[in-house]
């Protein structure tokens, strides 16, 4: 049997984001889930990163209510290399908001939608304060992920 890929994209330009994506990491890479997991900055990321994988798990800061900017270059440069091989891709989303994230929210389900990606569940949203949570939402998320690719139920 093929070992599954969950890419994790996350961009993580202060200490804390570092710790949501390493969680992510850690979460996905659960003892009792048996998947490869590939975590990447969205300016390493390419199309063939996506191409090869079988789940994404997005991580976004926001910047000015709006997705990072490198975020947004993932997407223009991945965008239409992929637009019509990975149609259904599971996803799950994280935004590091400190006012509310729903303006990175609405950008990032327009272009989900565009790319026709399943998103498996609501869009965690990490607002205001920094707490220490936070990392353990994350982990939470990655696990519920790669758990389902794992087992094909996305």
């Amino acid at each position: 049997m093929t070992t599954k890929t969950l890419l994790i994209v996350a961009h993580s330009p202060s200490k804390n984001t570092k710790k949501l994506a390493q969680a992510a990491f850690d979460g996905a890479n659960h003892p009792d889930i048996d998947i490869n997991v590939v975590l990447k900055s969205p300016q390493d990321t390419q199309p063939e990163d996506i191409m090869a994988a079988d789940a994404l798990l997005l991580g976004t800061t926001e910047n000015l209510s709006y997705m990072a900017g490198l975020t947004k270059d993932f997407f223009d440069r991945c965008y239409y290399p992929v637009l019509e091989h990975k149609q259904g891709l599971p996803l799950a989303l994280y935004i590091r908001a400190g006012y509310d994230g729903t303006g990175t929210k609405l950008a990032m389900k327009t272009i989900i939608t565009g790319l026709r990606w399943n998103q498996i569940q609501d869009t965690l949203i990490l607002k205001g304060e920094w707490q220490e949570e936070f990392t353990e939402q994350v982990k939470e998320l990655a696990m519920t992920l790669a758990a389902g690719v794992e087992a094909g139920i996305y």
